[in-house]
């Protein structure tokens, strides 16, 4: 009996990653539980055989798994100029490195240096569910000496990717289209300007017609709490008075949970987003963090109170990259699309004009429909208006010249 009560003793500590495995276990249970019962509830309907019953309740679920087997695909732009933490703020948010064996150019490489477009693609995967990625990064903006054109770049590579998508969107073969088109453009504020640059204004007029526009102040560890909150005022007040549009969040329905509407308020209070961005993991008081280490202490991009980074990731990712999806084809692809309808709509009607007139000049025997007959009959009667004209302002010129000629008699 004694040796039965006596057992080892063993410490078990469990790590932060750990924690977060069982809590992701415990949400994929519930949610299996969850369509478990479902699924039996519906089951039960179906062999009770009750007449108010259709089936269509699997609706979601159903597009769910459609969703999940295609997969999604987000592209993200990045501009600003170098040295402004761009890179290290796409490998937080995303936990990878995209950018491994990159070369800063230096001072005299900047001298003529222009705007190119550098594209990386990843795929993540979370729960089952996959995400193509794509990173437009900007290299070369803002850095050389003269930068009224930097902007040419970015708007024509967003045009040239909605114009690629109009392209295959008019085809037969529908079925396999990848879309490639710029769904959110983060522009990074550098933390020692006072407000807007020219070079800001400039860009953001020629893109927040075409591109969903998130503003972010770099470096934001670099500034006081209060100059933080000056900047992100005079931001939102320079925005307003050149009438530049940014990514507006949607409002919350009225049946979400309050916790949702409070993160709701808590993002858009944010904006635009004053940030801090590392690669390196620190361990703080037990606890690995993600965060810049200094002679006076460590900031953590996580902490609030440090930095607006996980509302940035929470809103780019987890709450509106669906929203930034749609805006993208219900506003800016719209647009554009109409603007291409309507360009072709005009040489087709030139062209067919052209082939009309060339036709009845050519062939005497062409059959005149009775559209083409109103058509001869406008043009006929514009043509008597213009010989009109002409002959008043002839008789007018006769006129003056009369009684220029009396005048000098």
């Amino acid at each position: 009996m004694a040796k039965s009560d006596s057992f080892p003793i063993i410490n078990i500590h469990i790590r932060d990653k750990d924690k977060k495995d069982i809590n992701l276990q415990r949400d994929n249970d519930v949610e299996k539980n969850n369509k478990s019962q479902l699924s039996t509830s519906l089951q039960n309907q179906r062999d009770r055989g009750e007449r108010d019953y259709i089936g269509f309740a699997t609706l979601p679920e159903q597009v769910h798994r459609k969703s999940v087997k295609r997969g999604f695909d987000f592209t993200l732009m990045v501009v600003g100029e170098s040295g402004l933490g761009k890179s290290t703020l796409i490998n937080s948010l995303f936990l990878g490195d995209l950018y491994k064996g990159r070369k800063i150019p230096d001072a005299a490489d900047r001298v003529e240096k222009t705007t190119t477009i550098e594209k990386k693609t990843m795929e993540i995967e979370e729960r089952g569910v996959k995400l193509r990625l794509t990173i437009v990064d900007t290299p070369g903006f803002g850095d050389a000496i003269n930068c009224e054109d930097s902007w040419r770049t970015c708007a024509a590579y967003i045009d040239e990717q909605f114009r690629q998508y109009f392209t295959d969107e008019s085809g037969l073969n529908r079925r396999h289209m990848q879309d490639n088109r710029v769904h959110c453009c983060l522009y990074f504020v550098p933390p020692w300007a006072h407000s807007l640059r020219q070079v800001d204004l400039e860009m953001m007029k020629r893109l927040h017609r075409k591109v969903n526009i998130v503003v972010v102040i770099a470096k934001a560890d670099s500034l006081t709490a209060a100059e933080v909150k000056r900047l992100k005022a005079r931001i939102l007040t320079d925005l307003e008075d050149y009438q530049i549009q940014v990514y507006q969040f949607p409002e919350c329905d009225s049946d979400e949970d309050e916790d949702f509407k409070q993160q709701d308020r808590e993002l858009k209070a944010a904006a635009p987003f004053a940030v801090v961005a590392a690669d390196t993991v620190l361990e703080v008081g037990g606890k690995r963090v993600r965060g810049r280490q200094y002679p006076w202490g460590i900031v953590d991009v996580e902490n609030p109170r440090h930095s607006d980074f996980t509302k940035l990731r929470t809103m780019l990712i987890s709450t509106h990259m669906q929203d930034l999806k749609d805006v993208t084809q219900d506003v800016h692809y719209e647009n554009f699309r109409a603007q291409c309808i309507s360009q072709i709509s005009q040489h087709a009607m030139r062209e067919r004009g052209k082939l009309k007139r060339d036709s009845m000049g050519n062939n005497s025997d062409v059959v005149i429909t009775d559209t083409d007959r109103l058509l001869l009959q406008k043009d006929e009667e514009i043509r008597r208006m213009q010989d009109m004209l002409t002959q008043m302002q002839e008789k007018l010129k006769a006129s003056d010249k009369k009684h220029d000629s009396i005048i000098d008699v």
